[in-house]
């Protein structure tokens, strides 16, 4: 099989999957964090609350990586690095999409409602995405 692209992963894309963002802090050691996120078929964005340490980071160096990933078969993956966009516009709706996703209908709302339009929406285009699927691995042999 050739390489990758995210087109060959959608379904690990479209779950409620794991996933961890990392930000660069001033003295250039990494800040990791599990986030959720959305793939909207051009960039992966995550909401970001208010007074947010990654926030901080984000002001000083824009360099960023996110790893989604699934820990049960077939093991898929990606990692999409590069230079974040952060903007105000649009929180509520990216915020209601992504909680949806992980929490269901009911909680998705409910979580967006209490969060309301309070924070940023980080943005990544990915450019040179790594993909991988290890279902090989999982199968019986």
């Amino acid at each position: 099989m050739g390489r990758l692209r995210l087109d060959d992963v959608l379904p690990l894309l479209e779950a409620p999957s794991a996933a961890a963002l990392a930000v660069y802090r001033a003295d250039g050691s990494i800040h990791l964090s599990p986030v959720w996120y959305r793939w909207t078929g051009d960039a992966f964005e995550v909401v970001i609350a208010p007074g947010d340490g990654k926030l901080t980071h984000l002001e000083n160096d824009r360099r960023v990586s996110l790893l989604i990933f699934e820990a049960v078969p077939p093991f898929r993956g990606v990692e999409v690095r590069g230079r974040a966009e952060i903007r105000a516009a649009g929180v509520r709706e990216a915020r209601l999409s992504i909680a949806t996703r992980y929490l269901g209908v009911a909680g998705g709302r409910a979580l967006a409602e209490r969060r309301a339009d309070r924070g940023v929406v980080l943005s990544l285009r990915p450019d040179e995405p790594r993909v991988w699927d290890l279902s090989e691995l999982a199968a019986p042999g």
